[in-house]
């Protein structure tokens, strides 16, 4: 599902025009991006939480120049699913 699949599906069920669902779903997004940069973490009960996660230093191997090279500590975004949420997909999604 694609952003703009998540935008005709809300307008369809809420009867919200396009341009407004678009326009909230900008402002949401850039509220997690914003957040997380700041290192603040974001939490929707019954949803999940979007997080930053520490990604400690290591070392990697370029293979085409056959070099070793030392990747620094990082933080990465992450998103953690709520227990109830977790649950629901477990049950329902076939494969």
């Amino acid at each position: 599902m694609t952003k703009a699949d998540i935008v005709k599906k809300i307008s369809d069920e809420t009867g919200i025009e396009r341009v407004a669902v678009q326009a909230t779903l900008e402002a949401f997004m850039n509220v997690v991006k914003d957040s997380l940069t700041e290192g603040t973490n974001v939490y929707l009960r019954g949803f999940g939480s979007f997080i930053t996660k520490k990604r400690a230093s290591k070392t990697a191997r370029n293979i085409s120049k056959n070099v070793t090279i030392k990747i620094p500590a990082h933080y990465i975004p992450a998103f953690k699913p709520s227990k109830p949420f977790l649950n629901e997909v477990k049950q329902k999604v076939k494969k």
